[in-house]
């Protein structure tokens, strides 16, 4: 370090204006017409981005990742079909929907997914979204018929479950056909706006949504079904009510479950490094729990809920019924951004963790596909579920080829799922974190969080998004303002109040702020400025508009004066002559205040765009003068470090040209520090 601080260097140049780098740069002029040819190296990048199975499949490491990804992918088909049959029941359609529904779609994605470990298919939030729709377009008393033997109205559970089958394969099928449309116009880049605190506070809330969705198989109890914003408090406070009905069975074989799991996964990360591969765990417990089941009927003998009976084959394609798109656009565009949202997030996470990258657009396209062709096949839409992410990470799952694989298991499938949400848990420990580097990013995360579990997922993300969005306004809007001194013999301007060998330049003020300048903080910027120079450049510059005003007032009634002398002794020429002669000059007093700059530099380094309200800013510094003039009160302003748009703003008239514009700070410190010196002796009039 003392070597370098020994080191010293000089450049030998002259000061460069903005008109100068032009010249001696040769700066080129833009061109927008774009000629692009397509050769066979693009077609086939084209080909292998569209269809990632190509390229990843033929180059499968099978040493490396074939057991994990078989273990995994058993663990994670063994939750996918009940999960599925559950979840068919929240979209109010037959269970062996929710079969089909855990088949296609994942069969699809597979062949043009980018994530490697996210799991897709059913989904609790995605479905309850589904049973809104298909209960609000085939309700119950849309089929009521008599009974003549009993004398009673009854459903027609037939006709009824036949109807909301074919709405939700509609809906389905238009949220896929939007999935599609957003992901070939790009609609990808909105994943720039999941941040990574907003992306790990929206996972935890959505965790505590599915625990939640849990505990009535962790019980053995029935609630009632919410739906909407607070759904996830009125479900606790009905569970917290149905705890006294809690089956014992059911009960003891959660808690059970649960301890063992736990105990299983400390073993497992104990023995991580000794072992090829993690333990199968949750297959193991199902398995046990499948074999103690069946010994001692608990079924029969204590009430504990089993998956039961497994219906067989597969149904034939059938276009969905256009009749439906119609009623149920506005539920697809919603489902299909609901639920990119949540499979982005978590494959967003897991690239990170893994180090790959997941394609936005691509992952759109991906499950456009799944649920748009899903939908011909009576599916309902599918998102990324959560649970079986994890179980599927920490199964040792790596790739794709994982997720081929399904089978069987219920409170111990709950159970499951509560022990692999552990890891999501842990993330509230990002409150204290963040609270030490970034209080923004950690209000970011917690305003997340507690909108994702009062709004649910589906308007939680929207609201998460456009609060993370206001945060990038107020910091905008309120960024920090500094004086920026030289730090001695060097061409390298910091703030004062962070340096102490930071020296001011004498008589140059150099004004920087640490965002942009737009219409939501031009007037403070503005403000700040008048603030830190000592005086009201806008009253400064209104002033001597006032005075340029008189002067001509004074100069016009002089000129009448004069010319009517002129008349009286009958002459008429020379008058602009006579008026030159004649017309006072109004000055400005010359004295003041000696601790005031008598120049301005603006740094507008960190500045990466102006708009218009930005530009007319600038411009009111320079009104009626140009940058480079002393204007009163000899005050001097400059534009250093000066950004690329402001040819395109319109920001230069006839007046501000680039000449008054400086490439770096020190080009206009050294350019003001010139002119002060030839304005000392000088006396100024307006």
């Amino acid at each position: 370090m003392a070597e370098r601080r020994r080191m010293s260097y000089s450049v030998h140049r002259e000061v460069l204006d903005e008109e100068a780098m032009d010249e001696m740069g040769q700066k080129s002029v833009s061109k927008h017409l774009c000629v692009r040819r397509c050769s066979g190296h693009q077609m086939k990048s084209c080909l292998l981005g569209t269809v990632p199975i190509l390229s990843w499949l033929p180059r499968y490491p099978i040493r490396e990742n074939a057991l994990g990804d078989l273990i995994s992918g058993i663990s994670v088909g063994i939750m996918q079909l009940p999960q599925g049959m559950a979840y068919a029941l929240l979209a109010s359609v037959p269970p062996v929907f929710g079969l089909y529904s855990s088949f296609y779609p994942v069969l699809i994605y597979f062949i043009f997914g980018t994530s490697k470990h996210i799991s897709v298919g059913t989904y609790a939030v995605m479905s309850v979204m589904i049973g809104g729709v298909t209960e609000r377009l085939a309700p119950d008393s849309k089929f009521m018929t008599w009974d003549n033997v009993t004398n009673t109205s009854i459903i027609d559970t037939v006709a009824r479950d036949d109807e909301r089958v074919r709405v939700a394969a509609a809906v389905t099928f238009v949220s896929g056909l939007f999935q599609i449309l957003l992901g070939l116009v790009q609609f990808g880049f909105v994943v720039t706006y999941l941040s990574e605190p907003l992306v790990r506070g929206y996972t935890t809330g959505a965790a505590i949504h599915v625990i939640v969705s849990q505990l009535k198989y962790t019980f053995g109890v029935n609630p009632v079904r919410h739906n909407g914003p607070l759904s996830l408090i009125y479900t606790v406070l009905e569970i917290c009510y149905l705890l006294p009905q809690s089956n014992i069975g059911t009960l003891v074989t959660s808690v059970i479950t649960i301890l063992g799991l736990i105990a299983a996964k400390e073993l497992n990360a104990f023995l991580g490094k000794k072992i090829p591969v993690p333990i199968p765990v949750e297959l193991i417990a199902i398995v046990i729990a499948t074999v103690i089941s069946w010994q001692f009927y608990l079924q029969q003998e204590y009430g504990v809920d089993v998956v039961g009976v497994i219906p067989s084959g597969l149904q034939p394609p059938v276009f969905p019924d256009t009749s439906v798109f119609g009623q149920v656009i506005g539920d697809g565009f919603a489902l299909s951004v609901v639920g990119y949202g949540i499979a982005i997030s978590l494959g967003r996470i897991f690239a990170l963790k893994y180090g790959y990258k997941v394609d936005s657009n691509q992952e759109l396209v991906a499950l456009g596909l799944s649920n748009s062709i899903g939908g011909i096949f009576q599916c309902f839409t599918v998102s990324c579920s959560m649970s079986r992410t994890m179980v599927q990470e920490s199964a040792g799952g790596k790739t794709q080829v994982s997720r081929d694989f399904k089978k069987l298991s219920l409170a111990v499938l709950a159970a499951i799922i509560h022990v692999n949400l552990h890891s999501m848990m842990k993330q509230f420990l990002d409150i204290p974190a963040l609270w030490k580097t970034n209080r923004v990013d950690m209000l970011v995360w917690v305003a997340t969080f507690i909108l994702t579990l009062l709004l649910n997922p589906d308007i939680g993300l929207a609201a998460s998004i456009g609060f993370s969005l206001l945060t990038v306004i107020f910091r905008t809007q309120l960024p920090k303002y500094s004086i920026l001194g030289q730090v001695p013999e060097t061409d390298i301007y910091k703030p004062l109040d962070e340096y102490h060998q930071v020296r001011q330049v004498p008589g140059i003020l150099i004004f920087r702020s640490s965002a942009t300048l737009y219409f939501a903080n031009a007037e403070m910027y503005q403000e700040t400025l008048n603030s830190k120079s000592g005086f009201d450049i806008t009253k400064l510059l209104s002033a001597k508009k006032k005075l340029e005003a008189k002067k001509q007032r004074h100069e016009k009634k002089e000129a009448k004066r004069v010319k009517k002398e002129l008349k009286k002794n009958g002459v008429d020429d020379f008058i602009s002559h006579s008026n030159q002669n004649h017309v006072s000059v109004i000055e400005v007093d010359a004295e003041r205040d000696p601790s005031l700059p008598r120049a301005i530099v603006l740094d507008l380094g960190p500045v990466n765009f102006l708009d218009t309200v930005g530009v007319k800013t600038l411009r009111s510094l320079s009104s009626h003068v140009s940058f480079c003039v002393f204007i009163s009160a000899s005050l001097c302003v400059c534009l250093g470090g000066v950004v690329d748009n402001l040819q395109t703003a319109g920001f230069f008239n006839d007046k501000v040209t680039k000449s008054c514009l400086f490439t770096t700070v020190h080009d206009a410190v050294l350019y003001c520090q010139s002119a002060i010196a030839q304005s000392q002796s000088m006396e100024y009039k307006v």
